[in-house]
């Protein structure tokens, strides 16, 4: 959990609640911001599609990726120059992805060798954390400037990498794993938990024809609200101020956000496994297009914080069920569809800070943009609902 939170709702959100101070200081406009924010998610999609290729032990990978972490994140408010800034978000991006794989195989495997996969969604809750923290101090450290804010963030990373730092120790010899893959006991303990997953859940599907084609659309769809989320979650504080100029709500916004993943990690978490992926994805998908759509008809504080909530709450959720759908089509094999799925995931949120940011400086409104983004989600809800109901 503190890995996560440090590795993600720092390294990798940090910027969100840092944007309106670099604004307001001169240091970026908004399309030089967007741009910045795909090239950390541009880093995170590079990172997620090399894992499999780091053969390094899990325990030791984190230990790398916090440190990297601590010293990007310092660097942000040391060193200047946008194209300096843009190399340090994308290998921000990059070592953050390798920290969230490595790390949750690494607490998922502990756990299960102590018998308590139920505490699997605390360790999903860390992001949501990280990001509450960084909101939180944003908004108390925002009159020193986001250089000050940077520097706090990244004393914040080294103070979790040490917290952790003796618990995450390599293993011994002999007992080593070996890259993404992990050790024979943990690919065991992830081989059983993917053939339970496959033999519930809405049964599996009767041909390899049709399994192909479930993939397939998985994919597509689960890049849908990449796309979806990622403008209201790169803009939020941006957008909620110049519509509640001189208030002092538009900082607790994205604090709220994520606070309202921690609850929804934990319930995702205990779902039924029999209830159907693909439905339980729709459902998640359109709670996201309300909570954007709130902060578009009622910009006020109580749309932007209701929207907020709807938006934070299943946003682990779904990358959940996502991933327990693609263990229902190709159980111990999946790993390939979920990195494709992941893939997906990152190619739409690398789009979004690029087709928000022009869209928005041209017209002076993010309105445009955020409708696009709702309507992407309710098309994306809509095709799963279809594809859950052929498959009946």
């Amino acid at each position: 959990m503190v890995a996560l939170a440090a590795a993600l709702g720092i390294g990798r959100f940090a910027f969100t609640p840092l944007l309106p101070l670099m604004l307001h200081a001169g240091e970026l406009d908004l399309r030089s911001g967007g741009l910045l924010a795909s090239a950390n998610y541009a880093g995170y999609f590079a990172g997620a599609l090399t894992c499999a290729f780091l053969p390094v032990e899990h325990a030791r990978m984190v230990r790398a990726g916090l440190v990297a972490t601590s010293v990007l994140t310092l660097a942000m408010g040391i060193v200047g120059g946008f194209p300096v800034w843009m190399a340090i978000r994308f290998v921000a991006g990059v070592v953050s992805a390798w920290t969230f794989v490595f790390a949750s195989q690494w607490g998922l495997a502990r756990l299960a060798r102590l018998g308590a996969p139920a505490w699997g969604g605390v360790i999903y809750t860390g992001p949501g954390i990280g990001i509450v923290a960084t909101g939180l101090i944003a908004s108390a450290a925002g009159r020193f400037g986001p250089n000050v804010g940077w520097l706090v963030f990244g004393a914040l990373c080294v103070a979790a990498a040490a917290g952790v730092w003796r618990t995450l120790a390599p293993a011994r010899p002999g007992t080593r794993s070996s890259g993404a893959g992990g050790s024979p006991p943990e690919r065991s303990v992830r081989a059983a938990s993917a053939r339970s997953s496959a033999g519930t859940n809405a049964g599996s599907p009767s041909s390899e024809r049709e399994r192909r084609i479930c993939s397939v659309w998985l994919v597509v769809l689960y890049g849908m609200p990449g796309f979806g989320y990622i403008i209201t979650a790169t803009f939020l504080p941006v957008i909620a101020r110049h519509a509640l100029p001189g208030s002092s709500w538009p900082d607790l916004f994205w604090p709220m956000f994520g606070a309202a993943l921690i609850p929804g990690s934990l319930l995702a978490a205990r779902l039924p496994a029999r209830w159907d992926n693909r439905l339980l994805l729709a459902v998640c998908y359109v709670v996201q297009a309300i909570g954007i759509a709130l902060g578009i008809v009622l910009p006020t504080a109580a749309g932007f914080a209701i929207g907020s909530v709807l938006i934070g709450l299943p946003f682990t959720a779904i990358t959940l069920f996502a991933m327990r759908e693609a263990r229902r089509l190709h159980g111990e094999h999946a790993a390939g569809l979920m990195g494709y799925a992941t893939a997906a995931y990152g190619i739409g949120q690398i789009a979004g800070p690029l087709v928000a940011a022009p869209i928005a400086a041209h017209v002076g409104s993010f309105a445009p943009a955020l409708w696009l983004a709702v309507c992407v989600l309710l098309i994306g809800a809509a095709g799963l609902i279809v594809l859950a109901s052929k498959s009946r």
